[in-house]
């Protein structure tokens, strides 16, 4: 770990969530969309394209994922999971931009099902719904990305198997890295070491960071990425072994640079939010939440509760404050300091 002696944690913590938000907001408008159309369409987005942004189904799944840490800590098993799920989510009759694997997971909820069987057993249990929503145990385990692997595959498993939990890993990996490194290469490095080498998601990540490393600006690296690492023949563009590789792909070309590394995503489409959610939670994480244009973040510090209605209201600012508390122990055990 290339780590430095940071105790401006929450600078960190903020910025991941805070980071993630913002991307999602940012590429929400041009989901399902690519570079051409979008340049076609709206020239290169340099920001918002509405004065109303809104985090949608990433923000407000990863805003549930800290809760359910925040209340069980490290600790937390699978069934503690789908127990949180139950109560917030099975009584929920609609969830508005809510994520295929999560509506799936939430149905085998009601048919009586508990994880890690509702993740199993679901069509679209390879999505990028885990990877989208997990930032928040990587804040918690800054500087420890084996045990945010480990944390992710406890979260992932309520709603995904194989690679969708596999990609979940690398980004929890890849933030907890980020909230201490020094080196953007150490987060990738770290992402990649928290997955199975004979995986999709690992094989699919290494192509992309392989592409974004031939460039230094995500813009220019954005028609390589998109005609080598999507997955065209796919009607839906939420498969995890390819939005979380995109992602990388964008984090590898901007070296962790926040703003290059959500804008590519945002110009990139396909889909964008997501990709944008966990490039700008890694991002983020690594600059620290100052990265992040004012006139942007104070947007999106509250949650608007759109998909998941329990989480309207909840401050993202708050949320990154309490997961620094309980990431701040261990960090401070881990150098001695406590």
């Amino acid at each position: 770990m290339a780590a430095s002696e940071r105790t401006d944690l929450f600078q960190h913590g903020y910025g991941a969530l805070a980071g993630l938000a913002v991307a999602d907001a940012l590429g929400a408008s041009t989901e399902g969309s690519d570079p051409a159309t979008i340049r076609a369409t709206h020239g290169r987005i340099t920001g918002f394209l509405t004065d109303d942004p809104a985090g949608t189904d990433d923000t407000e799944y990863a805003m549930l994922t800290a809760q359910i840490l925040l209340k069980y800590g490290k600790d937390v098993r699978p069934e503690d999971v789908a127990r949180e799920w139950t109560q917030t989510l099975i009584h929920q009759q609609e969830f508005q931009k809510g994520g295929f694997s999560e509506v799936c997971a939430v149905v085998n909820l009601r048919r009586g099902l508990s994880a890690p069987a509702t993740g199993r057993y679901n069509y679209e249990m390879w999505s990028d719904g885990a990877a989208m929503r997990i930032a928040p145990v990587g804040v918690a385990c800054a500087g420890s990305p084996i045990e945010a692997a480990k944390l992710a595959a406890i979260d992932a498993s309520v709603s995904h198997h194989r690679d969708g939990i596999y990609c979940a890993q690398a980004v929890a990996a890849a933030v907890a890295e980020a909230m201490v490194a020094d080196d953007s290469d150490a987060v990738i490095d770290a992402a990649l070491a928290a997955i199975p080498q004979d995986s999709w998601s690992f094989r699919a990540i290494q192509r992309a960071v392989a592409i974004g490393r031939r460039y230094s600006d995500p813009f220019e690296a954005l028609e390589e990425l998109y005609q080598e690492a999507t997955i065209p023949y796919y009607v839906w563009a939420d498969m995890a072994p390819e939005a979380t590789a995109l992602a990388f792909g964008l984090v590898a070309s901007s070296r962790c640079q926040y703003v290059p590394s959500v804008l590519g995503a945002a110009n990139l489409g396909r889909d964008a939010d997501t990709i944008g959610a966990i490039a700008g939670a890694i991002s983020g994480a690594f600059q620290g939440v100052q990265a992040i244009p004012q006139e942007w973040l104070a947007k999106i510090d509250t949650v608007k509760g759109v998909c998941i209605h329990a989480t309207r209201g909840m401050r993202v600012s708050e949320i990154a404050r309490q997961l620094v508390s309980l990431a701040g122990r261990s960090w401070q055990k881990e150098r001695g300091e406590g």
